[in-house]
């Protein structure tokens, strides 16, 4: 596969977050009376924000939830895991080559990426960064023009159904991960089950490569 330019998520692409996220929402859900199973079914791949507007109820404040959740993310130490053959397929691309196209806040995805031992790269685009979350294409439309790429002629990581419109609405080629969906729901995509079978050579437009 022909690829000028990598742009990947980070939650369920990069890094696994499902435990310290989970429980978070999960309290925050019982403080407010709120469905948890219906906002679980949906909040990944969405800004924090974004989820606490849709679900919280009347009198709530959602700016101030959205940062009380976000400072509790940005400060978790543990229940982390880098994707596996994340790390090692990162360390191997030139800075010029790959971003991140994240729903969270920049606090958030430095840490995670800190935490499991990911690099981060010289371009990062995180919540502030957009006017509208994924499924907007945005993000990823930014991250392409920051590295002087055309969407078109970049490969989008994504493992959740918000992230995956974003990267088909911005115009790139798609490669969906079964982290967070199975592959039974993975027929309309190109999919691989994680990153360790992934391999990039740069050189002219440059070539990703999958196996196992």
């Amino acid at each position: 596969m022909a690829a000028e330019a990598l742009l990947f998520d980070m939650d369920g692409t990069l890094v696994d977050s499902t435990a310290v996220i989970t429980d978070l929402w999960r309290r925050w859900c019982d403080r407010h009376g709120v469905d948890a199973e219906a906002l679980l079914r949906v909040s990944h791949g969405r800004r924090t924000i974004e989820t606490v507007r849709r679900f919280a109820p009347p009198g709530v404040d959602p700016e101030v939830e959205a940062a009380a959740l976000t400072d509790a993310a940005a400060t978790a130490c543990d229940g982390f895991t880098a994707i596996p053959g994340a790390v090692d397929l990162l360390r191997s691309l030139p800075s010029s080559r790959w971003a991140i196209v994240t729903s969270a806040d920049r606090a958030i995805a430095r840490s995670w990426l800190t935490l499991t031992g990911l690099p981060i790269p010289e371009v990062l685009v995180t919540a502030e960064d957009v006017v509208a979350g994924k499924p907007d294409p945005d993000g990823y439309l930014q991250a392409a023009r920051r590295l002087g790429c055309a969407p078109g002629r970049s490969v989008v990581f994504e493992d959740a159904p918000a992230g995956l419109a974003a990267g088909r609405a911005s115009g790139a080629r798609v490669v969906a991960l079964a982290t967070t969906l199975g592959p039974e729901d993975m027929h309309d995509h190109d999919w691989v089950p994680d990153l360790s079978g992934v391999t990039y050579t740069p050189e002219m437009s440059g070539q990703l490569a999958f196996s196992g």
